[in-house]
């Protein structure tokens, strides 16, 4: 899947080596711009990455590109895609639970959703820095696209298990407030992404419900206490704290 869209892998590269494009980038908060963990004090915070993340509602505006206005046409394509498939995903996952397809278009809108591409500086391998430290996803659904040089692991059986890259193929993680809005039928995954000798590229799309959209279980009795995305996302944000994330245990009833 990768080697099929080089032109979004070859921009963003480009951006990453221009850093004198990133300023605008960095000041332009309604723009999305570079994320990452400055906060982090020892090796179980840190991540060795960095990212351009941009909400779904900026990724046509030009002004958040600069001069890199080709990649702004190839994220378009990108995003339109992917949103088609992770709205198709969810609508079958929620029929499965008994529930219309539409749910989730009454649900997710474009205003909680983005892209984030994410890029891993070369690093020596080491059990001490992770390319993106343990967590699991805040929203409903995640599709993920990697390139071959590997490094994504999935928390299987109480054990970390390696993805082995497949350029004909895309990862979809389910998210916690999937998880909660299921009632634990659908389970969220817990991964982690290690350093590498190689440089690595990734591009993921988050389906998030919107920021004003209640979400609680779909059945009863429920597990969880019913929660606002923003709401979710702040009690998650303790890895600058503490190492990991503080994720669904904080909602069960």
């Amino acid at each position: 899947m990768m080697d099929s869209n080089p032109p979004l892998l070859h921009h963003y590269g480009a951006l990453l080596h221009h850093p004198s494009s990133l300023p605008s980038l960095e000041s332009n908060q309604r723009c999305g711009g570079l994320v990452g963990n400055p906060k982090a004090t020892r090796p179980n915070q840190f991540s060795w990455s960095e990212a351009f993340h941009i909400p779904l509602t900026k990724i046509s505006e030009e002004t958040c590109y600069g001069q890199f206005s080709t990649l702004r046409e190839v994220m378009e394509e990108f995003a339109a895609t992917m949103s088609k498939l992770a709205r198709m995903l969810a609508g079958v996952l929620a029929e499965n639970l008994g529930h219309r397809k539409e749910v989730i278009e009454d649900t997710c809108d474009e205003s909680a959703c983005f892209l984030r591409l994410n890029h891993y500086p070369a690093y020596p391998v080491s059990p001490e820095i992770h390319g993106l430290v343990p967590h699991t996803d805040s929203g409903f659904l995640t599709i993920l696209c990697q390139d071959q040089v590997g490094g994504l692991q999935l928390m299987k059986d109480f054990k970390w298990v390696a993805v082995k890259p497949n350029e004909e193929a895309l990862i979809v993680n389910i998210g916690d407030l999937f998880q909660a809005w299921s009632n634990d039928v659908y389970k969220s995954v817990e991964h982690r992404v290690m350093t590498n000798k190689m440089k690595r590229f990734s591009i993921a799309y988050f389906l998030c419900p919107s920021y004003d959209s209640l979400i609680g279980s779909c059945r009863e009795p429920s597990m969880y206490k019913s929660s606002l995305l923003e709401n979710t996302e702040n009690k998650f944000e303790k890895i600058s704290k503490i190492g990991h994330k503080v994720g669904l245990s904080r909602f069960l009833l």
